[in-house]
């Protein structure tokens, strides 16, 4: 299970989401409190002005990270029963034409008998934020030995290899999240997560909830 949010102003972890579903943030944990436990006075407009202007720049800086997994090195492989997956960052308007292909086919589908006749309409929306330059990406990535093995060569050299790149091996699903203002609160929405039919079922959608959980708290 997570972390349940803290309700800490500003600084509070993110909410998260599917796309058309509730966030988890909820204005009980945003309403100001008093340490006596009854609730605050309403802020001045300086106040709010001041409020919102660091918020806004919370989300300034968390857009602006290039790649939030390098924070969580333990996070970039995936392993279970001889099953291995590594994850790589992405960004909206810098995804690869084949990539971008990739994830408008496993979103049709996964999720065209789910939406059904509004699929058309809805397909659409989906193009469009998936390549936004405020879209970030999770890619989920299955490589063969051999790739694995250049890539710690590189290391073993002095070469920079964080994880390695997924151009070279085949994609298996993706994450897509945001960092946005809710109500004025920070928070990070995740618009997609979706898999292939044969890496359901493994955990892996709870290690990558797990992992989009510790960016949120620890980007903003």
């Amino acid at each position: 299970s997570f972390p349940s949010p803290s309700a800490a102003p500003l600084l509070q972890p993110a909410a998260t989401r599917q796309r058309k579903g509730p966030a988890m943030a909820t204005a009980e944990n945003k309403r100001p409190r008093s340490s006596g436990g009854g609730v605050e006075r309403p802020l001045s407009r300086k106040e709010i002005l001041v409020r919102k202007k660091a918020i806004k720049e919370l989300i300034r800086k968390a857009v602006a990270e290039k790649d939030h997994l390098a924070h969580f090195p333990d996070f970039h492989k995936y392993e279970r029963s001889g099953f291995s997956i590594y994850l790589e960052s992405g960004h909206g308007n810098q995804l690869p034409v084949p990539t971008r292909k990739y994830i408008q086919n496993l979103l049709k589908a996964n999720m065209k008998g789910t939406y059904g006749s509004e699929w058309p309409s809805e397909e659409k929306i989906k193009r469009r934020e998936m390549v936004a330059p405020e879209a970030r990406y999770i890619l989920i990535c299955q490589y063969a030995d051999s790739d694995i093995a250049k890539c710690f060569m590189k290391q073993d050299s002095g070469v920079e290899c964080a994880h390695v790149t997924c151009r070279g091996g085949r994609l298996l699903g993706f994450v897509h999240y945001r960092f946005v203002v809710e109500e004025d609160v920070p928070v990070l929405y995740v618009y997609e997560l979706q898999l292939e039919s044969s890496v359901q079922g493994k955990g892996l959608g709870k290690f990558l909830m797990q992992l989009i959980e510790l960016i949120a708290c620890k980007v903003i």
